[in-house]
């Protein structure tokens, strides 16, 4: 399985390195990496936005005092930062968006009729983690979140809520093949009653809240465990548990039920008799930290990304220097059509540069030569194992049919 460990992979593809200058669990993402972040990031908030998230923007750091408001401090304050002194105010680096996302609802009165709410933000957060428990991209004390709080006005609402946020859930990691009860399994996760430190102490709210997620995850009508002591200081939650390639179980997914924030932060909405109530609130991440699901991917890919996942997806071949000028031609239409391509025009053989393509686990080469030219076409080749249906040598194709075939690969994301 080592071969498959993203620890390794990782700067061997040039996709991420940590730079001991910059600080222990700070990965560096490098142009190739970065790329697959962001086609990632893209894809998560233009699913949230088709589902009704209304996406924000706060920022990375606020006043201490807004944490202790939330209660996350003193209970996440072994895993924040230490105070920043500014003008003898004292900040924090923030460790999460829902005290921020509070304070964007408290900004003007809202009307049940506005509920359910949701507001998201693909955030970047700070989080102390111990020198020992630091793992490549699996735990970092940086990561981006693709975080959301639903704000809801019944318990029902917040059930169906809970529901719509598992169903985005499997439809997001079902596009990287992966499958309930084969590749992940669900945990409702509860609290403990007893311990009154580390949890918010309102046990009616406890059993309510339970109860909810567990009648949700029984119509859903899948397996799940219930897992005490597990829960968040603030309520009980559905954990999305995955194994990696190399054998690994971590959290990926969480769905949280907060019934004790929303009153600390005295959020309220108009019911319907006109009366100001309390609403419920929905914390989620469909990709947990979108750095630990990249290392995931990079093992369960071992490398061999998807086309619209691959940092190139094409590279452009000619055969001998007087072949340079059509596949710039063709390197040039690739880009204005989206597609990352890359042009090697380098003097070594056709052998050297395919072979070069293969072990940098591209999907698609293209080779330029006599026969290309004089049919203005293009020969594709694809990597193997089988891309898509296609196998090595895919023969000579025109330009238009080149570029119809990515764009609609890239578009249903194979």
């Amino acid at each position: 399985m080592e071969e498959r460990d993203h620890k390794k992979l990782g700067p061997e593809l040039e996709l991420f390195y940590i730079d001991p200058m910059v600080g222990k669990g700070l990965p560096m993402f490098l142009p190739k990496g970065a790329t697959i972040k962001r086609e990632l990031e893209r894809f998560v908030i233009e699913e949230e936005i088709k589902r009704g998230y209304l996406h924000v923007h706060t920022p990375n750091l606020a006043r201490l005092e807004l944490y202790e408001k939330s209660g996350h401090y003193p209970h996440y304050q072994d895993s924040m930062y230490a105070p920043i002194e500014i003008d003898e105010e004292r900040y924090m680096l923030r460790p999460m968006t829902c005290p921020h996302h509070f304070q964007l609802y408290l900004q003007k009165p809202h009307s049940y009729r506005e509920l359910p709410m949701r507001i998201a933000e693909l955030a970047q957060l700070y989080r102390y983690e111990q020198s020992g428990e630091l793992m490549g991209l699996q735990r970092v004390r940086t990561f981006c979140l693709a975080d959301a709080h639903i704000i809801c006005a019944t318990e029902e609402q917040a059930a169906d809520e809970v529901g719509g946020a598992l169903d985005l859930i499997e439809y997001m990691i079902g596009v990287f093949g992966l499958k309930l009860g084969l590749d992940y399994r669900y945990r409702l996760s509860l609290g403990d009653r007893t311990n009154t430190e580390k949890y918010y102490k309102n046990d009616d709210a406890w059993e309510k809240s339970e109860a909810l997620l567990r009648k949700v995850m029984q119509k859903r009508g899948c397996d799940f465990e219930e897992a005490k002591n597990e829960a968040a200081f603030y309520g009980p939650k559905i954990d999305v548990q995955v194994w990696s390639a190399i054998g690994k179980e971590f959290t990926l997914a969480t769905n949280q039920v907060d019934f004790a924030v929303p009153k600390r932060f005295d959020l309220t909405f108009t019911n319907k008799e006109g009366k100001a109530e309390t609403p419920l609130c929905i914390h989620r991440a469909p990709l947990g930290t979108h750095e630990r699901f990249i290392g995931f991917l990079i093992e369960h890919y071992a490398g061999i990304f998807p086309l619209w996942l691959s940092p190139v997806q094409v590279k452009v071949i000619p055969v001998r220097t007087n072949h340079n000028e059509y596949a710039k031609q063709i390197f040039e239409l690739l880009k204005e059509n989206n597609i990352r391509a890359e042009l090697d025009d380098s003097d070594e053989n056709l052998g050297t540069k395919v072979r070069d393509a293969k072990n940098k686990k591209m999907p698609y080469w293209i080779v330029i030569g006599d026969k290309e030219i004089e049919a203005k076409k293009v020969t594709l080749e694809s990597r193997l194992p089988a891309q898509a249906g296609d196998a090595g040598q895919l023969g000579q194709i025109s330009k238009e049919e080149l570029v119809a075939k990515l764009v609609a690969e890239v578009k249903i994301k194979i």
